[in-house]
């Protein structure tokens, strides 16, 4: 059975929810071989579609590998004390070299982050508007647009690294004075980018590759010709310290997933129609079954 758990703070056990007992109050050891004969593994993941939509992925693939899978949502920079301190086993995801900078590196001796593990090639993230806002083309072109757009900038959550580049770097970079970025949960920006989009109003928002908006709306990312949100990252999980020693048949099994443009975004797309991650996870498998039964039943 799946178990989901919460990870409250950075250095706080987690609290697991079962626990088996007889009458007595004393643990029970009918099937207690069944029962530890399969390996734990704790999943972190953020509550972003694509960290959600993985995370469900790799719950169902690391279980139908044998392993006993649990799933912990938790803000960005828990996620990465939460593997620091060895409270997480597996993250999902890192965004190398540029956008999750700030919190580990490649050679980072906390955590460990696998580049032969490589998920996804070739992200992308900024300022994004509708197509319709045809005289918009670079960041600094919305120094033009400070009314219609009411000197705002709707973007996610505060914790993430974009609103932090966003806000830190961007503004100041290209002189935008007049705007305020305000931060807010995902779900609340897609809001918000759907009613001005059928309205077409104008908006501006933060919003990154591969994201399944762009499937469903006519977008375009301005210009940022001095690269501030980076060259574009590639995407990797990540393992607390010492798992590999441990289990090195997990991470032989992890570093054969890979994900092309069109399978992750066929599966974030089935995430959003379906508005159900196991639903889409379900339809994906069987969409893709060629490449699952690849991961599944490559040999080292």
């Amino acid at each position: 059975m799946k178990k989901s758990y919460a990870l409250l703070t950075a250095g706080m056990a987690i609290a697991l929810v079962s626990a088996c007992g007889d009458n007595d109050g004393n643990e029970t050891t009918e099937n207690s071989e069944s029962e530890t004969s399969s390996e734990e593994i704790l999943i972190g993941f953020n509550n972003y579609a694509e960290s959600i939509a993985k995370a469900e992925l790799f719950d169902r693939l690391l279980t139908e590998q044998g392993y006993d899978v649990s799933t912990s949502q938790v803000e960005k920079a828990f996620l990465f004390s939460g593997l620091e301190n060895d409270e997480i086993d597996l993250g999902i995801s890192a965004w190398l070299p540029f956008t999750d900078q700030q919190f580990l590196s490649f050679d980072s001796d906390n955590i460990d982050t696998h580049e032969e593990g490589l998920l996804y090639e070739g992200t992308e993230m900024g300022l994004v508007v509708p197509e319709y806002m045809t005289d918009i083309h670079t960041i600094e072109d919305l120094n033009n647009y400070v009314e219609e757009l009411n000197g705002q900038i709707i973007g996610i959550d505060p914790g993430a690294s974009l609103s932090a580049i966003t806000e830190e770097e961007v503004l100041d970079h290209y002189g935008l004075d007049d705007f305020t970025l305000q931060t807010s949960a995902e779900q609340s920006m897609i809001t918000a980018l759907d009613t001005a989009y059928n309205n077409e109003e104008p908006i501006v928002v933060t919003l990154w590759s591969p994201h399944w908006t762009f499937g469903e709306y006519d977008l375009k990312y301005l210009d940022d010709p001095d690269q501030v949100y980076g060259e574009g990252d590639d995407i990797y999980y990540m393992t607390r310290p010492g798992l590999e020693s441990e289990m090195p048949e997990l991470i032989e099994f992890l570093n054969q997933i890979y994900f092309t443009d069109e399978q992750l975004s066929d599966l974030l797309v089935l995430q959003s129609e379906l508005g159900n991650e196991s639903a889409a996870v379900d339809q994906w498998m069987e969409d893709y079954s060629d490449v699952v039964d690849d991961w599944m039943n490559t040999e080292s």
